[in-house]
């Protein structure tokens, strides 16, 4: 089955169709959008093996990888249906007056967080669920009270549209104004470019290619009113592995690396891409043991076929660089390319080269590590110094050795939005205290994470509402009752319910 690509014509009848729902859906309460929320993760699980059948067919993930993203998907939607109801995210502030003040009378000013505006969601080719048509972006930005127009991803097109129609089914279940949620195809640049430019876009949300998002934030900034791209684009997430560790546990490392590097045959954003270590005895037993695992590892398929093929092509790129050492790469029976197949690799190379081969610090997107032989701390420390933003990095070592070496982790706060002790990067944890985001080229702001409660600040704004009557204010500004708000009374800040 294909899809035809929306017309201009209809993406500017489906934008402005979704900034008319926007002007009642703004106005919601949390209750109601939440109960839109559940609907939608009920919808969805109600698909059933029809939607994880759909989905393993044209990615070709395992089921057990679709049925646990499924879960993610639906987790996220009751998640911001719990919060949202709470009442606490819109971040209330009250400074009742103080008409008698000297110098000058002091006027009721009271603060809160509205919607946007509607939020254009660019699907995402590694997550056909979790990232795409009803994944975080869409469940934050509907959270907050911004109607939603997905462009479905074309490599996964049945499986969006399935889980767009779960979306339209909970519209309608709940009594959701016409224009709150819609999907758009298009295969080509023409129809995202038109979402991104047209007058009525609020904020755009963005899973993928370095190049893919920077060409959506450069647009979206050549518009004559600008606008917010949330885009996570590129990460190559370092682990470090300390000297002590690695000499007492480089067999349980190299493990855990290995599991780590191969895990959805490297398409996750969060895959360890870079390696760093100084030289001795322990890198050699590690590279060793390493090499061994992943020797054991088949080759899997990927995605589809142009991200296969662009693997492919940056790893020959990057094996081919001067000083760069293959270490291994596992055992094939067919060729590589066969079935969009990727091959597990590891590659070397000393930081000296490293340092001055720009190349080598950039995204090749699959089962691949390169590891960076430093001659001692101090040439680690400025191999991280000269990497760009990431997602997360990771640091493998004894509590009493990371002690000693606080200024590498004082370096590694400027330079990842989450930092790991003696684990993996793989594997997001969707929770309150989740930060999945980093310094720029890993997203386009570091200030908001894609994942968590927070992800919905990505999609509000604050107004301040000053000397209003009690009967003209928002809601949960009225009396000052809404759970968790802040209050300045008589100069004492205080906060309701805590």
């Amino acid at each position: 089955m294909s899809f035809k690509d929306a017309t201009l014509a209809e993406v500017d009848a489906a934008m402005n169709e979704a900034h008319v729902a926007f002007l009642s859906f703004k106005n919601f309460s949390g209750k109601k959008r939440a109960s839109f929320l559940r609907a939608i993760a009920d919808e969805i699980e109600g698909l059933g093996d029809e939607l994880v059948k759909t989905a393993m067919a044209e990615t070709a993930l395992p089921e057990a990888r679709i049925i646990g993203e499924r879960g993610r998907t639906t987790g996220h939607c009751r998640m911001f249906a719990d919060y949202i109801e709470e009442g606490s995210w819109v971040e209330a502030r009250v400074d009742t007056a103080i008409p008698d003040r000297a110098p000058a009378p002091k006027p009721d000013i009271r603060k809160k967080s509205v919607a946007l505006g509607p939020v254009v969601v660019f699907g995402a080719a590694n997550f056909p669920l979790a990232y795409s048509t009803a994944g975080g972006d869409t469940a934050s930005a509907l959270a907050a009270g911004c109607p939603v127009i997905v462009k479905a991803h074309p490599a996964h097109a049945k499986t969006s549209e399935l889980v767009a129609g779960a979306i339209m089914k909970a519209m309608s279940k709940t009594g959701m104004p016409a224009g709150v949620f819609q999907h758009l195809h298009g295969a080509g640049f023409e129809v995202g470019q038109a979402l991104v430019k047209h007058p009525k876009t609020s904020a755009v949300g963005f899973t993928g290619s370095f190049v893919g998002g920077k060409a959506l934030f450069d647009l979206a900034n050549q518009r004559p009113t600008p606008i917010p791209v949330f885009a996570e684009m590129s990460s190559i997430n370092p682990v470090i592995l300390l000297p002590e560790s690695l000499k007492k546990n480089f067999e349980k490392t190299a493990t855990m690396m290995a599991s780590s590097l191969v895990l959805g045959v490297g398409q996750f954003c969060t895959n360890p891409g870079l390696v760093l270590a100084v030289e001795g005895e322990g890198l050699e037993q590690f590279i060793k043991n390493f090499s061994a695992e992943i020797s054991k590892a088949l080759p899997a398929e990927m995605l589809h076929k142009g991200i296969a093929a662009n693997y492919v092509k940056r790893l020959s790129e990057t094996l081919a660089q001067k000083g760069v050492k293959l270490e291994v790469q596992s055992e094939t029976e067919s060729k590589i390319g066969d079935k969009n197949q990727g091959r597990p690799t590891v590659a070397s190379v000393q930081a000296s080269v490293f340092l001055n081969n720009p190349s080598l610090a950039e995204e090749v997107f699959g089962p691949f590590s390169l590891i960076i032989r430093c001659a001692n701390m101090g040439e680690l420390n400025k191999v991280v110094n000269h990497l760009h933003g990431q997602l997360t990095s990771s640091i493998i070592a004894e509590e009493e050795e990371i002690s000693k070496h606080t200024n590498l982790l004082n370096i590694l706060i400027e330079k990842a939005g989450r930092l790991i002790i003696n684990g993996v990067p793989t594997g997001v944890e969707v929770c309150p205290s989740q930060n999945h985001g980093g310094p720029f080229p890993s997203t386009t702001d570091s200030r908001f994470t894609a994942v968590g409660t927070d992800a919905i600040k990505r999609f509000a704004r604050p107004v301040s509402f000053q000397n209003f009557p009690d009967s003209l204010l928002p809601e949960e500004l009225k009396n000052a009752n809404t759970l968790g708000i802040w209050r300045t009374v008589n100069g004492e800040l205080t906060r309701k319910g805590i």
